[in-house]
């Protein structure tokens, strides 16, 4: 089972807002997800823009899911994973 943590959109039209899932790498990006792990706004100011619980994403890399580019950027914004 490849796993892939990834931005999953719900806002509607040019308003957007987007859960953090974790989904099988195959399902379509609005489709169905295993687990949702937090929110970003994209819109919101700078300190409202995500919400993310940090313990279930870590436990899901441990596990081998993988995060999208924009997802991994977002994680290290809020310290999930470490800073290269």
């Amino acid at each position: 089972m490849a796993t892939r943590i990834r931005l999953r959109r719900v806002g509607r039209k040019k308003v957007p807002l987007y859960r953090i899932v974790v989904a099988e790498r195959t399902d379509p990006r609005d489709g169905r997800f295993i687990e949702v792990l937090g929110t970003y706004d994209p819109k919101a100011k700078t300190g409202e823009k995500m919400a993310i619980d940090a313990d279930k994403a870590k436990a899901w890399i441990a596990k081998g899911a993988t995060p999208s580019e924009t997802v991994e950027a977002l994680f290290k914004q809020a310290g999930v994973i470490a800073r290269a």
